[in-house]
């Protein structure tokens, strides 16, 4: 692309805290002053400041104790002709962004507006570590080659409360998700983005900067966006007030942002091509110690959270840990590459994220369950909404019953919401093993994604998927080894596929409760005789050998209360008597640490006794010799 003329010009806009639809891309002030007033305070503000004022950075790096400081005076009085507004002080920038309790959830955030763009022709998402070169510290690369977006639609993307997502298919919808994820992850952002809309090519910038913001005493929040025309093949600049203004911004972002100058700034559309955006989040958060919350250096094609795979690295390590830290409703815990790999349900076509340079391979855990059936739910919505029907997949998963993981994958318009949300109660054996995928469209998100909104639609559905894994678990269990609950205890052996198939009985299919449709054995009733189950997605077969007393007898009732408390009784008991244990271990283990420890320094101390007495023995010996 040809330089930039020398008269081009950027405009700041600010943040509009009101909810109404802007429709003109024109600057806008939150306290509702001329944009001109609060540039110039602001630039009178930066001027006055030491020249090394950019480098600063705020004093507090942790996320969590960012936002604890005073707010100075400021005045509320409007000017005369203005109507009573609310404002938006910078703080709330940080509190707003508490919202995610994880930094992966701010990145499915960005990952989700990448993946709504494959409907404007997206084919991949970016997501790396890059470094900002003024003081070579990690920043956050988030780029896709979606339609982009126009003056306006920046506009809207770096406001609040303001979505133009209206399609069912789309995953965002509250206008908040990219300032809320943003923030979450660091402290400053800057968004790079090319359009063509209605024959016109556009190419913007808006800066989002809370450490300008703070360091600066801005007490309204300020985003500085800069637009030009690239339609004559030269960026042209798109001025809606002064040139002066556009020098004030101008200085604003390059002073605030990793570039120092306009034309690292420009050539940082030259890899977006013809239409895409660009997320860069820089001055990222550190965690209590003092380090970066994410960690970049562990693993070359990933990005870990540094906490996270600390608490999994100190469990104990044992052949039982390293299956379960392997398993990927553990990895995703801290993994990015293992998170991002189940965050949707449904698999791209034309379409990849692409993590530090390599794909992520997508997974879906229903792909690889055993004794998968499918068990239908129509919840009972509004009388005027259209009947939905939910499939949820459940089954034991490959590893069952070695390994202890159950629970729900539950996703919503493709996205994963809450992951291996266990619904049976602690402390019960029953369901462990199970695992069930569905996507829940009829009930609503909360604002990070992460969980749903507590209504009585998902009431209902956490009771009847409750009722789904104890209706599976009482048919299915003794496939994997455990003891159903309606039989005496049975000695129950594995066969292999290879194992006598000739007196194989023919499967059939019953029905679950309310809609469970599934393809049960076929239990013959006289002795020696042997079922077989087989999947429809797999070739492998599993025998189960009963003798006659331990045949199933439907008439046997379920355990009674009284039953069911005594056993919970005897289990807490258990777990009371395991912690004590588990308690006494500890304090033995310090004792010793504190044991060796002094034995360590008693031996350093004869150590260098001996040391000296050698050398007392070696200087008496030469004084003899002489």
């Amino acid at each position: 692309m040809p330089p930039l003329p020398a008269n081009d010009d950027l405009i700041v806009v600010e943040i509009p805290s009101d909810d109404e639809e802007s429709v003109p891309p024109q600057p806008t002030s939150s306290n509702g002053k001329q944009p001109n007033s609060k540039v110039l305070e602001a630039s009178t503000k930066l001027n006055s400041a030491d020249p090394d004022f950019t480098r600063q950075k705020l004093d507090c790096r942790s996320f969590w104790k960012a936002g604890a400081y005073e707010i100075g005076p400021s005045s509320f009085v409007p000017a005369q002709g203005e109507l009573e507004h609310a404002r938006v002080h910078p703080k709330f920038l940080h509190s707003n962004a508490t919202s995610h309790k994880w930094a992966f959830g701010a990145i499915a955030e960005l990952l989700d507006n990448a993946v709504d763009e494959i409907q404007n022709g997206a084919t991949y998402v970016k997501v790396d570590k890059v470094l900002n070169v003024k003081d070579n510290s990690p920043a956050l690369l988030f780029q896709d080659d979606g339609g982009g977006m126009d003056p306006d639609g920046i506009r809207k993307c770096m406001s609040l409360g303001y979505s133009s997502k209206k399609s069912n298919t789309t995953i965002g919808q509250y206008g908040n998700g990219f300032k809320t994820s943003t923030m979450r992850l660091g402290a400053d952002v800057i968004v790079l983005s090319r359009s063509t809309r209605s024959g016109r090519a556009t190419q913007s910038v808006g800066l989002l900067s809370y450490t300008f913001l703070r360091l600066t005493g801005q007490d309204d929040v300020i985003v500085p966006m800069v637009d030009f025309d690239i339609s004559n093949h030269w960026a042209e600049p798109i001025i809606y007030s002064s040139h002066n203004d556009w020098t004030t911004n101008l200085k604003t972002i390059l002073e605030w942002s990793p570039f120092a100058t306009k034309e690292e700034l420009m050539m940082q559309f030259e890899d977006i091509g013809p239409h895409g955006s660009k997320v860069i989040v820089y001055n990222l958060w550190l965690n209590d110690e003092g380090i970066y919350e994410l960690n970049f250096d562990d693993d070359n094609e990933d990005i870990k959270l540094r906490d996270e795979a600390s608490r999994v690295s100190g469990l104990k390590v044992n052949k039982r840990t390293l299956e379960l830290q392997s398993h990927i409703s553990y990895r995703l815990r801290y993994s990015l590459r293992a998170y991002s790999s189940v965050l949707y349900i449904r698999k791209f076509k034309n379409f990849k994220i692409v993590l530090r340079g390599k794909p992520v391979e997508q997974f879906n855990i229903a792909d690889e369950l055993q004794y998968k059936q499918v068990v239908t739910y129509k919840p009972q919505l509004a009388a005027t909404s259209n009947e939905v029907l939910v499939k949820t997949t459940i089954g034991f998963i490959k590893e069952a019953p070695d390994l202890n993981v159950s629970g729900f994958n539950v996703y919503h318009k493709n996205r994963l919401i809450r992951p291996f949300w266990k619904v049976s109660r602690d402390g019960s054996s029953v369901g462990n093993g199970v695992v069930g995928v569905l996507e829940a469209n009829f009930i609503e998100p909360a604002h990070d994604k992460q969980d749903f909104e507590r209504s009585s639609l998902f009431i209902r559905l956490e009771t009847r998927m409750k009722q789904m894994v104890f209706d599976y678990w009482k048919s299915h269990c003794h496939f994997v080894g455990f003891q159903r609950r309606d039989q005496p205890p049975a000695k129950i052996k594995k066969l292999s596929h290879s194992d006598d198939q000739t007196n194989k009985l023919p499967t059939t299919g019953t029905g679950f409760q309310e809609g469970f449709t599934s393809s049960r054995p076929f239990v013959g009733p006289s002795p020696g005789s042997r079922r077989s189950y087989q999947e429809n997605s797999s070739t492998e077969q599993s025998v189960v050998e009963l003798s006659a007393d331990e045949a199933v007898d439907n008439s046997i009732a379920s355990l009674s209360i009284e039953q069911i408390c005594e056993e919970n009784i005897q289990l807490f008991a258990r777990c009371e008597e395991h912690g004590q244990k588990e308690h006494e271990l500890k304090q033995t283990v310090n004792k010793l640490e504190k044991e060796l420890e002094e034995t360590r320094k008693k031996c350093a101390q004869l150590a260098a006794y001996l040391e000296s007495r050698k050398k007392q023995h070696s200087l008496m010996q030469q004084a003899g010799h002489v």
